[in-house]
């Protein structure tokens, strides 16, 4: 009774907490479970309802209404245009919707503090509200109480509209079955936009309610956005009591566990939330990219491979199948129906069974062509020659302050490039990558204060540890599939931050690491200070590393990952065994980001947790979108135009980088839908789909595009 006793307050704050928690992730369950989108833009439409309450808030009844009906409002209005935005996303997955929403994010965050400013807002409750009563001999906020029975009361109502009423059938079906719900003469279209702008409103209510809680500043948005995922994931989709359950045991983990485990407590929310979603993918069967007959054939990309077969020239007395044939989609010829799945697995990944290079037009030349000036081989590397000159010259170019923030490029590409390995080949869209790029910085700032400084040791001991990192997670990733891993590689990223700001001696918490020895480029050469030097340095290793991962992914090894990601079916009836591809590439992925970890450290010289906090995952992700999911040039690019937006165009307007940054966000989601690749014409294999191509309609959320040929883009 005594224990009971001294954590009753931090106990009932849980529950006032946790219920607030449950209004938001109730609205975020609507929109993802029932109307398709994964919105991460909902703690923005808490804010607005937050930043309205406070600033209409004058301490009456009247002010608290005022504030309650014109927040909810906002909020309901911006989640109606959130379904306007999305509608053009709906074919391509669940990864297009995350990044047109986090890019609303960050633009609705840059005004919302350009109107109310960058400081938190006190918010005035009624008289009879802002007082104490007594609570089991405590005195507790009456304020808090009354909101407790307000979200138990909305809990009911909720459930009961979406299980007794017309409405909420309405809504249940096009979550279904929306083809029915059609044909019942209800407009899809019309219930999803209602659904967005419910849980609009419900967020909106929520931020009025809860400012007197969470009052409304600067991080607000981005706390409850990852708690109510947190919420939305142990709580599942399906049922509003299971969400009210697991809402407030988050709150009691944000508040008791505090004054219980204090130690433990910022780890158990992320901990449980990978957890569960881990255990509910070893109880599904591995999804797979797509059906076992492989993608619906494009019809005009049938007729492209059609014409191009018929103008190439074949041999005389070829037999049997046409490669355009081949390249269309159509059946096969009846001498290859016998073919064993090992063998169609393989043309899935782009070899035959003995890793033979992938079938096309450079097959039907001999490979010394290939080799000359306006050959294939020569088409493929003129881009990287390109750029690889491009970045040679940009020392002479450019002062000093620029040539670091295009060192600071070429470290954040390499972890692009990771991004590039798990979400474009090996069809695992990641939002973690980050965790073990974490690990290869700390581990090189580490290495320099303890005197280790020569820049090869401190790279090849950063990847090792960030592979190991990856190892040790990758169990946890590879079986999932879509938006789950997502949230698993999310979930995997806020802990590692979680252990950054804890574990003080290794990674100096939230004050970040400074001060450690330059790094030197070779065994008895002097630091490096001079931007040119770090640029150069960075610049060879980046090099030496994207070359290795181009070998890797031209590679049998690539094509077979390849295969995986396109033909996962087949490949495993035909005895692959894909678990273990997937884990080599995840292990090598984390490799990779460890190595950009190790480069930004060395080109900035400092490290904050801001470095590798989610922010910076978002940004990966977003730089291989803008270059194609399969492009490693692409990547690179992407990541410089991120940098380049967020340092240097942002410097001649100050205080407006998010914004910006949301800006490059919205326009690359609906201006580049297969990146910057896909503006280049190129098909893969004849199948006239290029390496950032959207997702089929048959393809599960998040998956990127099938590339049948195995065909790497530089």
């Amino acid at each position: 009774m005594d224990l009971l006793d001294a954590h009753l307050i931090p106990a009932v704050d849980g529950v006032a907490f946790g219920l607030l928690l449950f209004v938001v992730a109730a609205g975020l369950s609507l929109a993802f479970g029932t109307a398709g989108v994964l919105n991460l833009s909902h703690g923005t439409l808490y804010a607005i309802g937050a930043y309205t309450g406070a600033e209409l808030s004058d301490g009456t009844w009247g002010g608290l209404a005022l504030g309650l009906a014109a927040g909810t409002a906002a909020a309901c209005v911006a989640g109606a245009g959130l379904s306007a935005a999305t509608a053009p996303l709906a074919r391509r997955g669940h990864l297009a919707q995350a990044l047109l929403t986090f890019g609303l994010a960050l633009i609705g965050g840059d005004l919302l503090i350009q109107l109310f400013g960058a400081d938190e807002l006190p918010v005035r409750v009624p008289e009879a509200l802002d007082s104490s009563v007594m609570l089991l001999g405590h005195r507790y906020p009456a304020y808090r109480l009354c909101f407790i029975v307000m979200a138990v009361l909305l809990a009911a109502f909720g459930t009961w509209v979406l299980t007794r009423t017309r409405m909420g059938a309405a809504v249940r079906a096009a979550a279904d079955d929306p083809q029915m719900l059609a044909a019942t003469g209800h407009n899809p279209r019309a219930v999803h936009t209602g659904v967005l702008a419910a849980a609009g409103a419900l967020a909106g209510a929520a931020g009025v309610l809860g400012a007197p809680i969470i009052g409304p500043g600067p991080g607000t948005s981005e706390n409850v956005l990852m708690l109510s995922l947190v919420v939305v994931v142990l709580g599942g989709l399906r049922s509003l009591w299971a969400t009210f359950f697991a809402a407030v045991a988050v709150g009691e983990v944000q508040t008791l566990g505090v004054s219980l485990v204090p130690d433990l407590a910022p780890y158990l929310l992320f901990a449980a939330m990978a957890a569960v979603l881990v255990l509910r993918s070893r109880f599904a069967e591995p999804a797979t990219a797509h059906g076992p007959e492989g993608p619906a054939p494009d019809p005009v990309a049938r007729l492209r491979g059609h014409l191009a077969g018929r103008l190439r020239r074949r041999p005389r007395g070829t037999p049997g199948t046409t490669e355009a044939a081949e390249a269309s989609g159509t059946p096969e010829a009846p001498g290859t129906a016998g073919a064993s799945g090992a063998d169609r697995a393989a043309e899935s990944a782009g070899t035959d069974r003995a890793g033979a290079a992938p079938r096309g037009y450079g097959n039907r030349v001999p490979k010394w062509i290939g080799r000359l000036p306006g050959g294939t081989a020569w088409r493929q590397a003129a881009p990287l020659l390109v750029l690889l000159v491009v970045l040679i010259s940009l020392p002479a170019l450019l002062d000093a302050y620029s040539i670091s923030l295009a060192g600071s490029a070429l470290a954040l590409g390499l972890l692009a490039v990771s991004v590039t390995i798990l979400t474009g080949y090996a069809g695992l869209p990641t939002l973690g990558q980050t965790a073990p790029f974490a690990v290869g910085a700390y581990a090189t700032a580490n290495l320099a204060d303890a005197g280790w400084t020569v820049g090869p040791v401190q790279i090849v001991l950063s990847a090792l540890a960030a592979a190991v990192f990856s190892a040790v997670v990758g169990p946890a990733v590879i079986r999932a599939r879509g938006t789950t891993v997502l949230m698993i590689t999310l979930a995997i990223g806020e802990l590692t931050g979680a252990v950054v700001n804890q574990l003080k001696s290794v990674t100096g918490g939230a004050d970040g690491l400074v001060g450690f020895p330059a790094t030197r480029a070779l065994w008895g050469g002097e630091g490096m200070l001079e931007e040119s030097e770090l640029y150069n340095y960075a610049l060879v290793v980046a090099v030496v590393a994207v070359s290795v991962t181009l070998l890797v992914l031209r590679s049998p090894a690539g094509k077979l990952l390849t295969g995986t990601r396109g033909a996962e079916a087949r490949m495993r009836a035909s005895g692959h065994p894909v678990g273990r591809y997937l884990l080599v590439a995840h292990i090598c992925a984390g490799a990779l980001a460890g190595v950009g970890g190790s480069l930004m450290v060395t080109v900035q010289q400092y490290l904050s947790p801001a470095d590798v906090g989610f922010e910076i995952a978002a940004f990966a992700l977003l730089a291989v979108v803008i270059g194609g999911t399969t492009s490693v040039i692409g990547a690179l690019l992407g990541a410089g135009l991120i940098v380049a937006t967020r340092d240097w165009v942002a410097g001649s307007w100050p205080g407006h980088g998010p914004l910006l940054l949301g800006v490059l966000f919205v326009a690359t989601v609906y201006v580049l839908p297969r990146g910057l690749a896909g503006l280049r014409g190129g098909n893969d294999g004849g199948n006239g789909r290029s390496s950032g191509a959207p997702v089929p309609e048959d393809q599960p959320p998040s998956a990127p595009a099938p590339n049948p040929a195995g065909k790497v883009s530089p």
